[in-house]
């Protein structure tokens, strides 16, 4: 690390601490030529690889803008956005990538989103993973149908077990 005041090449670390709830590393740095300190913050970097090919850095704001548009009108403000743009971007980091394609991008949002919002998602979903026709639609509201009542019977479920009279 080059020395921001007298550009030498090297700087020794005094001091290190995490920030951005360990997304980033803040580390005061003591310069050995003129003794002058400074401070630098280090983040892993992520790229994502477009269809085109061309890479770019992630941005949590892409995924927000991006799903924003599929939950207007919905019940869903800006805090649960940002919410789901965290839970996307830790999914990602988690794989140890440094460069992931934008698919899996789409698809890491995918789940979040339906957990949020199910129209949001289907409408999301519909653009991602280019639905074609209403059986697209239709496998697409089956599948969540399903899936409210697996837990509805869960729920059911669970609530007789709490209820039964022990013997």
């Amino acid at each position: 690390m080059h020395c921001p005041f007298c550009r030498h090449a090297d700087s020794r670390v005094v001091d290190s601490r995490t920030s951005d709830d360990g997304a980033s590393i803040r580390r005061r740095r003591q310069c050995p030529a003129c003794n002058r300190r400074f401070t630098t913050i280090e983040t892993a970097s992520l790229s994502v690889v477009k269809r085109s090919g061309v890479t770019e850095p992630f941005s949590r704001d892409k995924i927000v803008s991006g799903v924003r548009k599929a939950c207007q009108g919905r019940p869903v403000d800006e805090d649960d956005l940002a919410l789901l743009a965290q839970r996307v971007e830790e999914t990602i980091r988690s794989s140890g990538s440094a460069e992931i394609d934008a698919n899996e991008i789409g698809l890491a949002i995918l789940g979040p989103l339906r957990e949020l919002d199910e129209v949001a998602y289907l409408r999301f979903a519909s653009v991602y993973q280019a639905f074609e026709s209403l059986d697209d639609f239709d496998a697409a509201i089956t599948s969540l149908r399903a899936e409210h009542e697996q837990r509805a019977a869960a729920r059911t479920a669970t609530a007789g077990e709490q209820s039964s009279p022990e013997g």
